[in-house]
């Protein structure tokens, strides 16, 4: 009777769980927040002591479950809402390499080591770091590596967004040698007069690209 009792409770946290993880959304492993990876990994312990403890009743682990979904999806709807909160918890992109120069300082503040940035590189066949214009370290720990036009010489180009959620992204004006000043003028002259009502943009080789927020 107690391994029928085990295997009911799999299935029916099996399937729980499968819901849970529907209810977060559709994302990649690779690109999973902390906040996900504790949700998944509190989840899944849950769930094995659960199975290994037959007597337990079943509500004390789908209760926590539950919570923890619900908060789950409330801090992704502040995630969404709030670009503080977002960067908080999910961090920003990083740029490590800018036309072909290795950015130390970044590193470092990212833990990020030469045998952690040679080892993707090397994934992304890259033989010289002289031939990337640009290799950012995204928050999933990914690195997205563009490479210089070969045969052309050119100031690096690379459309990063200057504004999302109605926010300026002001490191990122930084790096194209821009200001915020410089920013809200051009938008002006496009017609564009409220920051906050823009929910993209972004800037390459002296084209915008600009989309508002739905109504």
């Amino acid at each position: 009777m107690e391994y029928v009792t085990i295997i009911l409770r799999t299935l029916l946290l099996y399937g729980a769980i499968l819901f849970i993880f529907r209810m977060m959304g559709k994302r990649e492993i690779g690109e999973l927040s902390i906040l996900d990876l504790v949700v998944f990994i509190m989840i899944g312990e849950m769930a094995v002591i659960a199975i290994e403890q037959p007597k337990d009743p079943i509500f004390h682990t789908l209760v926590p479950m539950i919570v923890l979904t619900i908060a789950q999806i409330a801090f992704a709807f502040f995630s969404l809402k709030s670009e503080v909160f977002r960067r908080l918890v999910d961090g920003s992109p990083t740029v490590i390499i800018k036309n072909g120069k290795i950015d130390e300082k970044a590193m470092r503040k990212q833990r990020y080591n030469f045998d952690d940035l040679l080892i993707q590189l090397r994934e992304k066949n890259i033989k010289n770091i002289a031939d990337v214009e640009f290799a950012i370290l995204e928050p999933s720990g990914k690195l997205s590596v563009f490479e210089k036009e070969k045969g052309k010489k050119k100031t690096p180009s690379l459309a990063l967004p200057l504004i999302k959620d109605g926010v300026i992204q002001e490191e990122h004006l930084t790096l194209i040698d821009q200001t915020p000043t410089w920013l809200i003028k051009q938008l002006k002259k496009r017609g564009y007069e409220r920051i906050e009502h823009i929910s993209y943009c972004t800037y390459e080789n002296g084209t915008f690209y600009i989309d508002e927020k739905d109504e």
